[in-house]
């Protein structure tokens, strides 16, 4: 039995999310929070742990990245899941950068939610179309570091793309050309065979290049 945990601050939402998730087999759903904070002091209340904890991004008190962030420093083996509204990139890697191991639209449909959560509770790591799938078996199978494989420009680049700079604010950073990221980006979607930001923020936290929070 999967034991969840939901945080979203729209009640109705949650509810019907309640009542889906315990339909599936197997799946209990333990315990509710109206935000972040809410959910944070029911987990230290509770002497009994959810296996995956479900949170919005947009929600008062503590939002989704702080909430994910919360729990990850207090119960490090806990397992997050993203559910948002929120679909680009940036959104992904700051809730990864977090401690979340999975990142699924509200707009999924709901069989696609109970595979992330059992992907999430069994593996460790959920990946959808916002992840190359080729990502994972590579991660699993990597014995070297990956500042081997990457130059001192490449590797530099691969850090600030895990952060909420824009490409060109990155290549102010660094100070070097538009077109010279550019350069450095699709050399990375090469060698890490990745083809999103997404999935070089997924590589990069994997590999220990980029810690989390």
């Amino acid at each position: 039995m999967i034991k969840i945990a939901l945080a979203d601050d729209h009640t109705i939402l949650r509810k019907g999310l309640a009542e889906i998730l315990s339909k599936f087999d197997n799946f209990e759903v333990v315990m509710e929070a109206g935000d972040g904070q809410e959910l944070v002091d029911k987990l230290k209340a509770t002497k009994t742990l959810p296996d995956i904890c479900i949170l919005d991004i947009n929600m008062p008190v503590l939002n989704g990245y702080e909430t994910a962030n919360a729990i990850r420093k207090g119960w490090p083996d806990m397992n997050i899941l993203a559910l948002s509204m929120y679909d680009t990139e940036l959104n992904v890697i700051k809730m990864l950068r977090n401690g979340a191991s999975g990142y699924v639209l509200k707009d999924s449909d709901p069989g696609e939610l109970r595979v992330a959560i059992i992907k999430v509770c069994e593996d460790g790591f959920y990946h959808s179309e916002l992840v190359n799938g080729r990502l994972l078996g590579r991660l699993h199978q990597q014995e070297t570091k990956l500042e081997n494989e990457l130059n001192e420009n490449e590797l530099a680049f691969l850090k600030l793309a895990c952060t909420e700079l824009t490409y060109k604010e990155i290549a102010s950073q660094m100070f070097l050309s538009p077109r010279t990221i550019d350069g450095y980006r699709e050399s990375l979607f090469k060698k890490l065979n990745v083809t999103t930001r997404t999935g070089l923020a997924v590589y990069a936290i994997k590999a220990g290049v980029v810690q989390l929070k």
